[in-house]
């Protein structure tokens, strides 16, 4: 039961974009069209997971002693190197999706929600299974807030009576704000 607690809580009202405010800029620069950001969501989601799961067996075996600037340099390595595979496998299998991603995939090694959720994981002493289901949860917030602002964005385009200084960003920032207030709306759910 507490895992799906966890769970819920990840993806609802502790999600990491709407409620925390991280990972921004890939949030409003890939949210133009729905399909990159159901792909891109995906990838956070993978990241997320693999690098959190990843970064707590070297935390609680390597670095659980007071050396948070050594814990950091490990995540981030951990992080830098999850990227590049990914990279590397959707230049190599999927190629129109990696020129989909253009410079947003290599984004995501600095994207603040992948270091934040194993940091979390530290702050919050959960296990290993805690860790995993928090982390999974977290990315599948990232990607759902992407996608509701995504089909937003696409249903808004097909209007054409946004003004224009809103176009673009800056109706992605009003939307964004909605969608947050919303989502702290789901604290206390469970």
């Amino acid at each position: 039961m507490e895992l799906i607690k966890i769970l819920v809580d990840s993806i609802l009202s502790q999600n990491i974009a709407l409620v925390f405010i991280l990972g921004m800029c890939p949030l409003i620069a890939i949210s133009n069209n729905l399909k990159n950001a159901f792909w891109m969501g995906i990838a956070v989601v993978f990241v997320v997971t693999l690098t959190a799961a990843i970064n707590y067996p070297i935390y609680q075996l390597l670095l659980k002693t007071n050396t948070t600037n050594l814990a950091l340099l490990i995540f981030i390595i951990t992080i830098a190197a999850t990227v590049q595979f990914l990279e590397m496998f959707l230049e190599k299998f999927f190629p129109t999706l990696y020129n989909a991603f253009g410079i947003f995939l290599p984004l995501i090694t600095v994207n603040c929600v992948v270091l934040a959720i194993s940091l979390f994981f530290v702050n919050r002493n959960y296990n290993f299974g805690e860790t995993v289901v928090y982390s999974f949860g977290s990315g599948l917030g990232w990607m759902l807030a992407i996608i509701l602002l995504a089909g937003l964005r696409e249903r808004l385009k097909e209007r054409n009576d946004i003004p224009r200084g809103l176009k673009g960003k800056g109706i992605a920032f009003i939307i964004l704000g909605i969608l947050a207030l919303a989502f702290i709306g789901f604290t206390g759910l469970i």
